[in-house]
């Protein structure tokens, strides 16, 4: 689904595919069992119910297969999430965890630099062959189907190439690239040894160039909101080496604008253009459209003629996307979801907790400018399920319990204490054996097991004020159980939600 990115984008199938992906592994955890739910699931169904409902606002058959390309795009986010959370709780290793966004990274530095080599390419996919005329003839899917290396207006006597693969536009290249860094920095912060380790520092420096000649603005802004937001956190935390990681970050960035006019670039192209203006009037458009359906929206984007712009109204930022589409509900509950995992993922304490901490805020920031009801948002919630589950605790440590998503592993209700888990004590309806990770602290269970020996309210006391140790028949309270790799992940602190 993420590491072989270039070959979906080939054949056509990078946007129309991902749902399936989707599906099977939706598949893998339904075949699984019960598996825990992340903070801030339920706010993300409720949001699901209310894009459903904005489709009976949709007038023409056609928006219908659109809305439901969007809207797999939305639950094939909670699906991933929900799979890496549980990858994550299971003990699965950092370094497996994080490797598909590795690839997926790879794989957009390649396309970008192909779109440097090679900027006016374009391939006709065998999708776009295989979908019926009146289908593939749209303005949208025809974007997704035939693929271009870089967006630019094929009319113009002097084109500005800006990197897009495997994209259909350039924005949401950039957008990937502002998400998609700081997970790169997890994945080098908690793996310290291996080939694929080397590549990806060696694909930081390198991505520059084609991140430069996208000239997204928002992408700049963005990746430096997080960067700012980071090093906020380190500095009143008192974190120098996180300060130190990201001042290196930047000094690298100003490094290779030296080399790249990335700033005459922009000048140039703002000078050209009336983009600027464009989309404030979309804006203005989009809002007044907004309040005639403040409820439930319009279902899709809408083409319409009275715009400076040529784009549909409901475009060109992913709060007016939303709005116009589904209303200002909606909205509000997504803009929730946002705060509630940002919130949550600011109590991370390892350096790779840190770096994924800033995905959030990201798609915070540029949410006003780019949309990424796309292949984006599963980056956004792969990098939030993988910080959510080890958000408390280590992230390199040993397997623990079963790493096959197709074998369900027995999971009971737990609670985090600073001392420890132990096993659940045995009780009424409960095996004398207890299975899963600990639930209750250890210090607890000892002194439960020594009030059912003494029949007191608390341990007996000798003569002199030592504690009386309890009679040798006494049961011991029960210890964690398994190997003692398994134990020493049991008795560290995990992060989570709800189960």
């Amino acid at each position: 689904m993420f590491a072989l990115v270039p070959l979906w984008w080939a054949l056509g199938a990078f946007y129309l595919g991902w749902a399936v992906f989707g599906a099977v592994l939706l598949a893998l955890l339904v075949a699984r069992g019960r598996v825990p739910l992340p903070a801030g699931a339920a706010c993300w169904l409720v949001f699901l119910v209310l894009v459903l409902a904005s489709a009976t606002r949709l007038d023409r058959v056609t928006a219908y297969l659109t809305f439901g390309l969007r809207y797999g795009f939305l639950v094939t986010a909670l699906v991933v999430c929900v799979y890496v959370y549980t990858l994550v709780r299971e003990g699965a290793p950092w370094e497996r965890v994080l490797r598909p966004l590795g690839w997926y990274w790879l794989g957009i530095v390649g396309l970008g630099w192909l779109a440097v080599f090679a900027s006016s390419f374009a391939l006709t996919t065998p999708v776009e062959m295989a979908l019926p005329a009146s289908v593939s003839g749209q303005r949208y899917i025809q974007a997704l189907t035939h693929v271009r290396l870089n967006e630019f207006n094929p009319v113009s006597r002097t084109p500005i190439y800006r990197t897009a693969a495997p994209y259909p536009y350039t924005n949401n290249w950039g957008t990937a690239y502002a998400l998609l860094v700081p997970c790169v920095l997890a994945y080098l912060t908690s793996v310290r040894t291996g080939r694929f380790r080397a590549v990806l520092w060696l694909s930081l420096p390198l991505s520059v160039v084609p991140a430069f000649l996208t000239l997204n603005r928002g992408m700049f802004v963005g990746l430096g909101a997080g960067l700012l937001y980071l090093a906020l956190r380190a500095l009143v935390r008192g974190n120098a080496r996180l300060i130190v990681s990201i001042a290196g970050l930047v000094l690298l960035v100003w490094i290779v604008s030296l080399v790249v006019p990335v700033q005459e670039m922009i000048n140039a192209r703002v000078s050209t253009t009336d983009t600027n203006i464009d989309r404030l009037d979309l804006y203005v458009r989009t809002w007044q459209a907004v309040q005639q359906s403040p409820l439930l929206g319009y279902g899709a984007p809408k083409s319409v003629d009275t715009t400076l712009a040529e784009e549909p109204l409901g475009t060109q930022g992913l709060v007016w996307q939303i709005l116009y589409s589904h209303g200002i509900p909606a909205l509000v509950v997504f803009l929730g979801w946002l705060v509630l995992v940002a919130r949550r993922l600011a109590a991370a304490v390892s350096p790779a907790g840190h770096w994924l901490s800033t995905v959030p805020v990201i798609a915070l920031v540029v949410i006003p400018v780019y949309a990424y009801i796309d292949p984006n948002l599963s980056i956004i919630f792969f990098a939030v399920g993988a910080g959510l589950a080890a958000v408390a605790g280590p992230v390199n440590r040993a397997p623990v319990g079963p790493s096959s998503m197709a074998r369900p592993a027995p999971l009971t209700p737990w609670r985090t204490r600073s001392v420890g888990r132990a096993a659940v004590p045995p009780g009424p309806g409960r095996p004398r054996r207890a299975t899963g990770i600990a639930a209750v602290p250890l210090r607890t269970a000892v002194r439960g097991a020594v009030r059912r020996v003494t029949g007191a309210a608390g341990p007996a006391t000798a003569p002199g004020g030592t504690s009386a140790a309890p009679p040798p028949s006494a049961p011991a309270a029960p210890a964690p159980s398994g190997p003692p790799a398994q134990r020493s992940v049991a008795e560290a602190p995990h992060g989570g939600g709800a189960t």
